[in-house]
């Protein structure tokens, strides 16, 4: 598992690396005016991914980023809550096992007292209905939505439709920028709970 972590944590860190300027592409003429390439490193594809991509490649791309960084953020917040001591209450089995009696992390899942294997079964089984029925685009059969990684599909506003085209754009820009922020996070989160220690406000991992 460490090893695993480890050569993820190689291969984001080398999405940090300078992109070659030696090799003009039309990608950045194409999207370097999209939602999300903004200061301080504009648009940023060290890896050439859009190279000579149209426009629905562009917005796969950024519908897996958004759905990515939507999951990197409720793990991240799971992991500060549950160290921080605060589980559901309640039983999580018909034997009376609470949530609280369960570790953190990986240990959770994979661990000598992870949870019951049909427990790790609901929560898989949960999640594949969410992706079939509830988290779906235009591209699975919802309805179009105003932007990628619209999941509305007409049953949830909160007021979004009141809010001008401007404040809409900035809302989404926080979230891009909150979603990337919380891939890191939770990457450096998986990689420093293998190697141990203590981490500033989530505690000892």
């Amino acid at each position: 598992m460490k090893s695993v972590i480890f050569a993820a944590a190689v291969a984001s860190a080398a999405a940090f690396a300078p992109a070659q300027t030696g090799k003009a592409t039309t990608s950045l003429n194409a999207f370097e005016n999209e939602l999300g390439a903004q200061p301080p490193l504009g648009f940023y594809d060290p890896f050439g991914m859009l190279d000579d991509a149209d426009q629905d490649r562009f917005d796969r791309l950024r519908y897996v980023e958004i759905k990515h960084g939507r999951i990197s953020q409720l793990a991240f917040l799971g992991q500060i809550t549950t160290r921080a001591g605060y589980h559901l209450p309640g039983a999580i089995d018909g034997a009376g096992d609470q949530f609280a009696d369960f570790p953190n992390g990986f240990a959770a899942i994979g661990g000598p007292d992870s949870i019951p294997g049909a427990g790790t079964g609901q929560i898989l089984f949960f999640i594949g209905a969410l992706e079939i029925f509830v988290m779906k685009d235009s591209a699975n059969g919802a309805a179009p939505g105003d932007f990628v990684g619209d999941f509305r599909n007409g049953y949830i506003d909160f007021g979004w439709d009141n809010f001008d085209e401007e404040t809409k754009l900035q809302k989404r820009a926080v979230e891009l920028n909150n979603g990337r922020a919380a891939m890191m996070g939770i990457l450096g989160l998986m990689v420093h709970e293998q190697l141990g220690g203590s981490v500033p406000i989530v505690g000892e991992l």
